[in-house]
């Protein structure tokens, strides 16, 4: 079943948090800046909401997802960028293609020593994977429906340096720092995720962000042409748990072919 994970994907007009938003566009300007003039593969791209973004700085990009209902909505806003339909385990491009390839919160749905020994089959030598992934070692973290395993910094700084990457990690949105109705809600979200009443659906979590998050938005078609005030991501290690970011990135660079 691949129409399922509609009920797990951004679509635009879909009502979500601003601090949803907030991640989106983080994560693309945080890519961007380290795809200008390269040869760039995005996986899992979803509703294609950064597709735009990344084109007019990448020097040439391709884009797919795994769910062909959720890739007819990136169609409808993707101009020109090619999109295909693949799974992240098996990539349908040749050998040493690509500068760089980017995975943002797809990586707990698929079998990521799969994924690793793809991009590394599809990168040149010292070409980079950018991941994005939600921080399981959080106390109150929450987990999505469909996901297979979740990558904390260790795992990440682990399997990835096995694979034959040089690894960097960053943290991004100290949760300590959220707004006080988070501040004061996380012990309920938490007893919420561990007694299994976190709903399975966008339509029934809408919800309940609303309750932990405020005011609700629309999900825009394309994050291209808005204006955002970027902060660079907090470095951290990858030898420890991090208990304080909600959100990990991942630099890996190709350190070795075969």
């Amino acid at each position: 079943m691949t129409a399922e994970f509609l009920d797990v994907t951004e679509i635009e007009g879909q009502r979500i948090s601003r601090e949803q938003l907030k991640r989106l566009f983080h994560r693309y300007h945080w890519a961007a800046s380290q795809c200008r003039g390269l040869d760039v593969l995005e996986v899992a791209c979803g509703a294609g909401q950064g597709l735009l973004m990344l084109k007019r700085v990448a020097g040439t990009l391709v884009a797919g997802d795994y769910s062909p209902e959720v890739l007819e909505h990136a169609r409808k806003i993707a101009g020109n960028v090619p999109l295909y339909l693949f799974n992240a385990e098996r990539i349908p491009f040749e050998a040493d293609s690509f500068d760089r390839i980017l995975l943002f919160e797809a990586l707990y749905y698929v079998d990521a020593q799969a994924f690793f020994a793809e991009a590394k089959r599809l990168l040149r030598k010292g070409g980079m994977v950018l991941i994005a992934t939600a921080n399981k070692d959080l106390y109150d973290f929450t987990l999505s429906p469909f996901t297979t395993r979740y990558l904390g910094a260790k795992e990440l700084s682990r399997e990835l340096s096995e694979a034959g990457f040089d690894v960097e990690l960053f943290g991004y949105l100290d949760a300590s720092r959220v707004g006080l109705r988070q501040r004061l809600l996380r012990p309920a979200k938490a007893l919420a995720s561990r007694l299994g009443l976190i709903p399975k659906t966008l339509r029934g979590r809408e919800r309940l962000k609303k309750l932990f998050f405020g005011s609700m938005i629309d999900m825009p078609a394309t994050l291209e042409g808005t204006a955002f005030d970027y902060e660079a991501p907090d470095a951290i290690g990858g030898d420890a748990m991090d208990r304080r970011h909600k959100v990990l990135y991942c630099r890996a660079v190709l350190s070795r072919k075969g």
